[in-house]
């Protein structure tokens, strides 16, 4: 099986082809509502983006200085990470706009992005709450170097992107590593960039080269594949061309650690990002601890491993997770409750849960919050033999995983 093209990249091809000199393909290109909602509100900065297609879309650049101001309001609907990257290449553009979304994504918390761009000189409006609708207004922004209190990739990224497009040089250090598709695709588009431990530095460049990108499959839509194999809900699942980057497989390296065998085959290297061939069989699953500098490579997928340790023997404890709370639900207290009211034992804490492993039926429906990674995760536990879960909401997979329905019937049928 194949899954559709990765996010977190499909995010930034589209950005960064947008701020290069020339024309830019993107192949493999996720077809969502997130990434429709980064196309949409470049188009508002009066960039061209033909109809999103996974085959190809070719974009003419308008380069680092190119983006006008929009006539209205940038709607990025629930997607965070368009929020949080244009906002960093709002700024740099020294242009003036509002960002809006969903009633999800406008309870998010936009002061971590703000504060960074606030220090470098531009201005950020938030509401009372710290979320959206939030105002960037652009200017002559300064150098900044930025000790993150959180570890995430968009901050990181927000602050890249407003130093590039600025053309003024950036330092971010961070707690802890997070995915690195920004630093890999900016190097690959020329810009002198390096990593060092936690702290990535971005020199002033004066142009963006184009540069053509083959979008790998997602790795967190594959989790939830392996996921299934792992719970023995079908045999094997093999899928093809899945990005590995170590910044994004944390689950698969867990499923291994549950008792999963999880096997990596045909690895190359793609754009700058390794993909290889994943297959994923059952095993006897046991309880795992799962917590620390691990959780960032698995932050999306831990709603999924909370549902396999729902099938594991003994007790599975996730802490340091506490960014769960913020995402499209709070996805700790989601989780805990759905578990519960299914009949499985589940405990909240502060930073992330305790499940407790069972082999008895469990049944109810499930609350989704519209949170696309819980209908996901319970989709995965409901196909077990002797579960019978039905979900308030399966539509909302559509923000990352359009066919993810059909994806799983497949499998289950394999």
């Amino acid at each position: 099986m194949r899954v559709p093209g990765d996010k977190s990249i499909s995010h930034r091809a589209l950005i960064l082809a947008v701020l290069g000199r020339g024309r830019s393909r993107v192949r493999g290109l996720l077809r969502s509502a997130d990434i429709e909602s980064t196309a949409a509100v470049l188009r508002q900065l009066g960039v061209t983006i033909p109809a999103l297609s996974a085959q190809e879309v070719v974009i003419a650049g308008v380069g680092l200085r190119g983006l006008r101001a929009p006539d209205g309001d940038l709607d990025c609907g629930n997607s965070g990470t368009t929020a949080r990257l244009m906002a960093g290449v709002v700024a740099g553009a020294g242009v003036t706009a509002r960002f809006i979304g969903d009633a999800s994504l406008s309870a998010r918390p936009m002061r971590r992005v703000a504060a960074p761009l606030d220090a470098m000189g531009a201005t950020v409006a938030l509401p009372a709450h710290g979320g959206l609708p939030m105002t960037v207004q652009g200017g002559a922004l300064r150098g900044l170097t930025w000790h993150s209190e959180v570890a995430s990739a968009q901050v990181k990224s927000a602050i890249l992107l407003a130093g590039l497009v600025a053309d003024v040089p950036v330092e971010v250090h961070e707690p802890a590593a997070t995915r690195d598709h920004t630093e890999r695709m900016l190097r690959a588009r020329g810009v002198a960039l390096r990593s060092e431990g936690l702290v990535v530095t971005l020199e002033p460049a004066a142009r963006l080269d184009s540069a053509d990108t083959e979008v790998p499959g997602d790795p967190s839509s594959a989790a939830f594949l392996a996921g299934l194999a792992a719970l023995g809900a079908c045999h094997t699942v093999t899928l093809e061309n899945v990005g590995v980057n170590p910044a994004r497989v944390g689950a698969m390296r867990v499923l291994e650690r549950m008792g999963a065998s999880v096997r990596y085959a045909s690895e190359s290297e793609q754009g700058g990002e390794p993909v290889a061939t994943i297959s994923v069989r059952p095993g006897v699953l046991h309880a795992v601890e799962i917590g620390g500098a691990e959780v960032p490579a698995l932050i999306d997928e831990l709603p999924l491993l909370a549902c396999v340790a729902a099938r594991a023997a003994g007790e599975t404890r996730i802490t340091g997770a506490a960014e769960l709370r913020v995402k499209e639900s709070d996805r700790i207290r989601s989780m805990v409750s759905n578990l519960r009211a299914l009949g499985a034992d589940a405990e909240e804490l502060p930073d992330g849960l305790v499940v407790r492993g069972s082999d008895r039926p469990l049944r109810g429906r499930v609350i989704t919050h519209g949170d696309h990674r819980i209908a996901m995760a319970f989709g995965v536990l409901g196909a077990v033999a002797g579960n019978a879960i039905t979900l308030d909401d399966p539509s909302c997979v559509a923000v990352s995983y359009p066919t993810f329905w059909d994806a799983l019937a497949e499998a289950r049928r394999a």
